[in-house]
This record gives C-alpha cells, structure tokens and sequence, in this order.
C-alpha cells in the first residue's frame, strides 16, 4: 500500500507535493468533492510529479474554477434580469410585482406563475383600460 505522500496518478514520492498527491488521488477514483475538499481549487502542481499526472491536475482545477465562475455568471445574471422585470413592472403600475429575490434552484412546474412576465403584463394593461372605459 502507497503512503499518502505518494502520488496515485504517477506514483512521485516528493513529500513536498502531499496536497498535490491527495487531489490527484481524488481524481483518479473520479471523487471531485474530496478533490475540492482537499484543495483541488488552490492547488499547484508538485514538480516531482510527470507530466501526465500534472496536466490531469490543471485541467481539472481550471474545468472546475471556469465552472464556478460560469455558475455565478449565471446567477447575477438571474438576478439582474428579474431586477430589471420588477422596475418595468412598477414603471408601467401594473400591480404585479415580480419577486426580485434570486433563487439558486429552478421554479419546479407546480411554482412557475400561469403567465410569462410579458403576458401577465400586457393583461394587466389591458384590464385596466377595461375598467376605465366602464366607469360610470
């Protein structure tokens, strides 16, 4: 049995590269939580270790830190979209007011609104002119 010391990817023995040496060995049994936990995302490469096993190392670090990246992205754009959805909704006085909160999980169909925004907008408009036109 190899020490912990030793790398998994290409058996290097450089006790300098432990943390290196763990994160590859996480990522060779394809376990990416304990490769994060193990400091996949702060990592550098141990320099006793081959090429092969080095590149396997960066490539996930970089997939992984342009994922995270891409996931936050997403969010503040979310975010900035619904931002953008409840102020036209209070500019035009339309009533309906859009819940402005990020969530981090997809409405499921149960919790979607009937309507697009759009939609439900346009109905307000036009209910409201209904209700001008028949005033006593």
């Amino acid at each position: 049995m190899t020490s912990l010391a030793h790398c998994r990817g290409c058996g290097c023995g450089d006790p300098a590269g432990t943390v290196a040496h763990a994160v590859v060995a996480a990522l060779v049994t394809d376990d990416l939580d304990l490769a994060i936990a193990s400091g996949l995302l702060d990592c550098r490469p141990c320099s006793g270790c081959d090429g092969a096993c080095t590149d396997a190392l960066l490539v996930a670090r970089d997939a992984r830190t342009a994922a995270l990246a891409a996931r936050e992205r997403y969010r503040a754009r979310n975010a900035r979209l619904q931002r953008r959805a409840a102020d036209l909704a209070l500019k035009r006085g339309s009533g309906i007011v859009i819940d402005a909160a990020p969530t981090d999980a997809p409405r499921s169909l149960a919790t979607r609104p009937a309507l697009p925004v759009a939609a439900a907008l346009a109905l307000a408009r036009a209910k409201a002119r209904a209700s001008e036109r028949h005033k006593p």
